[in-house]
């Protein structure tokens, strides 16, 4: 599968500091799988836990993952879509669907980057930030799982029918 280039190996995993604590518990060899279950799982999770708006998303995403026994790897991938390039905006769009949600003001009247100022914006901002994260990361999360298992049946149809022709060919 070309995916799996791109995807952490266990080595990587086992260096990884931040998972550590888990010790052998990740590398059930379950949680390595690629099936239909175990990848939309791992999209579900992957993708809702790219857009929590907390430090290390990967552990919180690896404990969902042995929890639902599904693809650790994959998942791991997709929280790292919500990278220091990619996060203000994801973020951003997060705060605003929580504003909309809340029926907020969302307008800054003044920026001023010091310390007194961003603990005055974070005690306002956080709550539609956590109500957005959380409404984009579960929508993000359902409709990854519903292409991957759309996806899958997709193939595993047209495998069907291929196979189907060549033995009605052989005929």
């Amino acid at each position: 599968m070309p995916l799996r280039k791109y995807l952490p190996t266990r080595e990587q995993l086992r260096e990884t500091k931040s998972l550590q604590f888990l010790g052998e518990m990740i590398f059930e060899p379950n949680l390595w799988h690629f099936n239909r279950h175990s990848v939309s799982n791992a999209v579900l999770i992957g993708l809702f836990c790219c857009f929590l708006p907390i430090p290390f998303q990967m552990i919180p995403c690896v404990l969902l993952c042995v929890l639902a026994r599904c693809n650790v790897p994959l998942a791991i991938a997709l929280v790292w879509t919500s990278n220091p390039v990619t996060m203000p905006p994801m973020m951003y769009f997060a705060y605003k669907v929580g504003t909309a949600l809340l029926g907020q003001n969302t307008q800054v009247v003044s920026i001023d980057l010091s310390l007194e100022w961003l603990t005055a914006q974070l005690a306002v901002v956080w709550q539609p930030l956590l109500l957005g994260s959380l409404v984009c990361g579960i929508t993000a999360g359902i409709v990854g799982f519903v292409a991957v298992r759309m996806y899958w049946r997709w193939r595993v149809s047209r495998h069907w029918k291929k196979s189907r022709a060549r033995i009605n060919f052989g005929d």
